[in-house]
């Protein structure tokens, strides 16, 4: 289900700020956060580092661009909500075929005041729909997570998630 056009980060940027935040993400999955430099932004689209401060302020203003991305993103991958099970496939796939930008969006401070207003919850509703509960849909979303960071880090003693773990949790917040 797509994003409602009111709460997509994108609908106010310029065409060529949406070049340069498509630039950053590239950077971003190829390289972490950490790597991704207004310097290396720049090299990557083949332009003066400086005139990308006409299109973002500065890098953490490029990072709260990213990150409401991808609760635009994830939210669009989970939907519709048809069970519990179908829920934590799709969000599992969608983190783990993107790790750094879930990185980016789900761990350190979050400057909520970046993201259009309504898209934090609307991101998170289909926990809420597939449990009926919000702390069983903050509890089911934490589980979740906790389990994509370990399988994203490799530590299941397997080097893998094991799938009966991740039945497990299904079964448990069925």
């Amino acid at each position: 289900m797509t994003c409602p056009e009111e709460l997509d980060p994108t609908r106010l940027l310029t065409p060529r700020a949406r070049e340069v935040l498509a630039a950053a993400r590239a950077v971003l999955e190829r390289q972490g956060w950490e790597a991704l430099t207004m310097r290396t932004l720049a090299d990557e689209l083949d332009i003066a580092a400086p005139s990308l401060y006409k299109h973002f302020a500065s890098k953490e203003a490029l990072r709260g661009q990213l990150a409401a991305l991808a609760l635009k993103e994830f939210g669009e991958a989970v939907r519709p909500v048809t069970t519990v099970a179908a829920l934590v496939r799709r969000y599992r796939d969608v983190a783990t075929a993107h790790p750094q930008l879930y990185r980016l969006s789900t761990s350190g401070p979050l400057d909520r005041a970046a993201l259009p207003p309504g898209l934090e919850d609307w991101s998170g509703s289909p926990f809420l729909e597939a449990t009926g509960d919000p702390h069983r849909a903050q509890a089911l979303w934490a589980a979740v997570h906790g389990m994509v960071v370990l399988e994203l880090d490799g530590r299941f003693p397997t080097g893998a998630a094991p799938e009966a773990t991740w039945r497990e949790l299904v079964r448990h917040f069925s």
